[in-house]
């Protein structure tokens, strides 16, 4: 088992010219790829979708770089199934930035992660690294941790999604998915 997110050899999971890898979307026009970046934008019905990885995994450190942009960001980083899910965003519930914070649906945001405020860029560039062993994930924000939950309900192997959340106005934009498999 690897200790440090940071010793994991990660790869490739978005070739940054198109979806291959990834189940194809429903509303496709939210999804668009140019130049290595994944731009994710609300349809005028604002119904959101999750793009889920082809692959399912067990455990594995997921990163990527995002990059807020026009309206209520609320998205995030699923994984292995739509239980639990590293925020990425203003909470729909909260009101408020949750970045880093772990939602599951029957507890809302059982840990807050910490210090966030003071390291999240919202007009730059931002790296989420996300570290998940057995039942246990942790969040990293620009190389600081961020959080660690320990899940009860979280399966033991399923794919990894990226979240565009309905209801609201908003892009975002992700470039360098990356993912090792430990």
């Amino acid at each position: 088992m690897i200790a440090n997110a940071q010793e994991a050899k990660l790869k490739k999971i978005f070739n940054g010219k198109n979806l291959k890898g990834w189940v194809a979307p429903v509303n496709k026009d939210c999804w668009t790829v140019s130049k290595g970046i994944l731009y994710v934008k609300n349809e005028p019905t604002k119904k959101g979708e999750i793009l889920w990885t082809e692959k399912s995994y067990q455990d594995f450190v997921f990163q990527a770089d995002f990059l807020m942009g026009e309206g209520t960001v609320d998205s995030g980083i699923f994984l292995r199934s739509e239980n639990d899910q590293v925020q990425i965003g203003i909470s729909g519930s909260l009101k408020r930035d949750m970045t880093g914070s772990p939602y599951v649906p029957k507890l809302r945001y059982p840990v807050e992660a910490s210090g966030v405020k003071d390291i999240l860029k919202l007009k730059d560039w931002n790296t989420l690294k996300i570290k998940l062993v057995g039942k246990t994930y942790t969040a990293y924000l620009n190389g600081k941790e961020v959080m660690t939950y320990t899940s009860a309900d979280i399966p033991a192997s399923g794919p990894i999604g990226i979240q565009l959340h309905p209801g609201n106005e908003m892009s975002i934009s992700y470039r360098k998915i990356l993912m090792a498999e430990l």
